[in-house]
């Protein structure tokens, strides 16, 4: 052997070797990462045989558990996951996190958060794939993608999950209001009020809330016998609010307005005084969320409630209940809190 060679071989020696990983392990065993995580997890949902095949992988190969796959072994980590959506909605957002992290606080638990830039199933499955990584023992689910991917199913089938009025997989808890009777009841106190006809500042089509109060704001005109107009499609800021509100503004037959959150409702009732519309005497506005901007609106703004911090608490306390059914529904009835932004319609 020449110099040069043995040189190369004492290098190729004193060169660390590279830890097994996961993927490692998966391969050996044949079987996925997810199965493997599921495994050291001891998730019924595993195959006997599997698991055996999976620590088999795992003696053969030294695979070292890092914290967080002794986490997942064990399956406590006193950790909850929320995943957030940064757009749309900054005071409820910023609302059930702190209802969350309360809740969780005082059961013991850290609270772990994953965002998402934007509706996007990719983007949703890392999130939950980092959040089962991280082993928590449970996730909140504050997201409103309307499809659900079976990577997704699979997390939130292994770890407790609760969405509020967002995404639904076959295994996760569902909590929230009944929007679509939120829509009604918003559109049905215009009506009350002697209104003919109720146009509608729609959230985003993406949205499960969205999609479900126009519906209620559908069907309860349908029910008058009234056929509904053209929505009007706002992205949940006041400015898509201010935006929709000039292009109402215009049309003089105009009485009443359902917007679909506070944050669109103060766009639209600028946009109207700018246009030399008076809120409620030419135009009664109704919105839902009542976030607490709402009660100090010039008017004070009629809505249908949400307590977004009463939610996050609410999600924790039903995802670490012990005898809570999967596929559970609870749904909370939407209540009006009725102010100065409606009024009847000022007589022809």
């Amino acid at each position: 052997m020449t110099p040069r060679e043995r040189s190369a071989v004492t290098k190729a020696t004193e060169r660390p070797t590279r830890q097994p990983s996961m993927a490692d392990v998966a391969r050996t065993a044949g079987v996925s990462a997810q199965t493997v995580s599921r495994a050291l997890r001891d998730s019924p949902n595993v195959n006997p045989e599997t698991r055996k095949r999976v620590l088999a992988a795992v003696e053969r190969l030294g695979y070292r558990f890092n914290n967080a796959a002794r986490v997942l072994s064990s399956g406590r980590s006193h950790t909850i996951g929320l995943v957030l959506l940064q757009s749309g909605g900054y005071y409820s957002r910023s609302a059930v996190t702190a209802g969350v992290e309360a809740a969780a606080g005082e059961a013991g638990y850290a609270v772990s958060i994953a965002t998402i830039a934007r509706l996007d199933t990719g983007l949703m499955e890392r999130s939950l794939s980092k959040l089962a990584d991280q082993g928590v023992d449970g996730i909140v689910i504050a997201v409103p993608l309307i499809s659900v991917t079976q990577k997704m199913e699979d997390i939130t089938r292994d770890i407790p999950t609760v969405t509020l009025d967002g995404s639904r997989t076959a295994s996760a808890r569902v909590l929230g209001i009944d929007q679509k009777e939120a829509g009604r009841l918003a559109t049905q106190h215009l009506l009350d009020l002697g209104h003919r006809q109720v146009w509608h500042v729609a959230g985003p089509d993406e949205w499960i809330e969205a999609r479900q109060r126009r519906q209620g704001w559908q069907e309860c005109l349908a029910g008058a016998g009234i056929s509904a107009p053209p929505p009007l499609e706002g992205d949940w800021s006041p400015d898509s609010g201010y935006r929709q509100g000039q292009v109402l503004a215009m049309i003089p037959d105009v009485t009443a307005v359902f917007a679909a959150s506070d944050e669109m409702a103060f766009g639209v009732i600028r946009a109207l005084r700018e246009r030399g519309r008076s809120v409620p005497d030419d135009v009664s506005i109704v919105s839902v969320d009542d976030i607490e901007l709402a009660a100090y609106c010039a008017p004070p703004l009629t809505t249908v409630r949400q307590d977004f911090y009463r939610s996050g608490e609410a999600a924790v306390a039903l995802l670490l209940r012990e005898d809570g059914a999967e596929s559970e529904e609870s749904l909370v009835t939407a209540t009006l809190s009725v102010r100065a932004s409606t009024a009847p319609p000022r007589a022809s």
